[in-house]
C-alpha cells in the first residue's frame, strides 16, 4: 500500500510541477546537440529529489533510524545540493567554477555516506572524486533521446534491487525502491514519441548521484568492483566518443552529436523509444551476466568490456559508412 501511495504522490507532484514549468516557461529549446525538434517542458527529473524526501518521510513514519547504519541525511544533503545547482544551471547557465564547487561538496558528502574516507586508502580519494564527477557528467551527456536515461536507470536500479534481495543485503530496500518508482513515473511522461517533459540536468545528475551512492555501498560491502559494470553501456559510449573527439582535435566540452545513440536517432532516424530500449536491454543482459558469473574480477571485466567496446566500434563505423554513402 505504501508504494501505491508513493506512486500517486509522485504523479501528483510531477503534474503540479508541469503547471509551474508551463507558467514560468521552464522549457527545453532544440539546439545543435538536440535529437528532438519541438519545445518541451524540462526539469521533470525534479521527481528524484522529491522521491528522496518521500523516502525520508516513510522512514520517519515507520520509526526507522535515518542515521544508522547509513546516514541518509548526509546523502540527502549532497543529493539536494547537486539537484538545486543543476536545476538553476538548466535555466541560467552557471559558471564552471560554481558547478565544480557544488560538485566537490556533494561528492564529498557521497563519499562520507559510503564510508570511503574511513575504509579506503587516502591515495584513492582523489581518483574517486575524478571518477564520480566524470560519471555524473557522462550520465548527463547520455540523456539525449526520449526514455533513454529513465529506462537505463530503471534497469540499473532493478539489478541493484535483485542483488540486495538475493545476493547481499547492502542497504535498506526502500532506498532502491523509491528511485525505481520515481523512474517508472517519470517514464510515463517521457517514454513517448512526443515526450511530455525531459529530465533536465536535475534529473540526469540527480539519479546518477543516487545510483552512485548505491553502487558505492554495494562495492564497499562486497569489496568487488565488478558492479561498476552495471554502467557499461553508458560508460562505453561516453569514453569512446571522448577518445574519438580527442583524435579529431575537437573541443570535448562543446555540444556535439557524435554519441552512438545520436547517430541512431539523428542519422539513421531510428525511433527514440527503440534506441532507449536497445541501450537498456543490452545493459540488462550485461547485468545478468555479471550477477551470474562467479569468476575472477579481471576476467569478468575482460569478458564484458572488450566485446562491448568492439561491438560499439563496429556498429558506429557501419552507421557512418551507410550515412556517408547516402549523401
Amino acid at each position: 500500500m505504501e508504494y501505491i501511495i508513493t506512486i500517486i504522490l509522485l504523479f501528483a507532484m510531477l503534474l503540479v510541477y508541469f503547471k509551474i514549468a508551463d507558467k514560468y516557461n521552464i522549457i527545453d529549446k532544440p539546439n545543435q546537440r538536440s535529437s528532438h525538434t519541438e519545445i518541451t517542458l524540462r526539469g521533470g527529473g525534479i521527481i528524484f529529489p522529491i522521491a528522496f524526501l518521500l523516502f525520508i518521510g516513510s522512514q520517519f513514519f515507520r520509526g526507522n533510524s535515518i542515521t544508522n547504519p547509513e546516514n541518509y541525511l548526509i546523502f540527502g544533503t549532497g543529493l539536494l545540493a547537486i539537484c538545486v545547482l543543476s536545476f538553476i544551471d538548466d535555466m541560467i547557465d552557471l559558471s564552471s567554477k560554481i558547478r565544480l564547487v557544488f560538485h566537490f561538496i556533494s561528492v564529498t558528502l557521497l563519499l562520507y555516506f559510503v564510508n570511503a574516507f574511513q575504509l579506503l586508502p587516502i591515495w584513492s580519494i582523489p581518483i574517486l572524486f575524478i571518477m564520480i564527477i566524470g560519471i555524473l557528467n557522462a550520465y548527463n551527456f547520455m540523456d539525449g533521446v526520449n526514455g533513454i536515461t529513465g529506462l537505463y536507470s530503471l534497469v540499473v536500479l532493478a539489478s541493484l534491487l535483485y542483488v540486495n534481495q538475493n545476493i547481499v543485503g547492502f542497504t535498506n530496500e526502500d532506498f532502491i525502491i523509491y528511485p525505481l518508482l520515481a523512474s517508472t513515473v517519470f517514464l510515463f511522461f517521457n517514454f513517448r514519441k512526443k515526450a511530455k517533459c525531459f529530465m533536465g540536468d536535475i534529473g540526469s545528475i540527480g539519479i546518477a548521484f543516487w545510483i552512485l551512492g548505491l553502487l558505492g555501498l554495494l562495492m564497499i560491502e562486497t569489496q568487488e568492483l565488478k558492479y561498476l559494470l552495471f554502467l557499461t553501456v553508458y560508460g562505453t559510449d561516453v569514453v569512446l566518443t571522448i577518445l574519438e573527439r580527442l583524435k579529431l582535435k575537437e573541443n570535448i566540452f562543446e555540444a556535439h552529436r557524435r554519441h552512438l545513440y545520436q547517430l541512431f536517432a539523428n542519422e539513421k532516424k531510428v525511433s527514440h523509444l527503440l534506441v532507449s530500449t536497445l541501450y537498456a536491454g543490452l545493459q540488462l543482459f550485461i547485468n545478468a551476466i555479471i550477477i551470474a558469473l562467479d569468476l575472477p574480477e579481471w576476467l569478468i571485466f575482460a569478458a564484458i568490456v572488450l566485446p562491448i567496446g568492439l561491438l560499439y566500434l563496429i556498429t558506429k563505423s557501419t552507421i557512418k559508412k551507410q550515412v556517408s554513402k547516402s549523401k
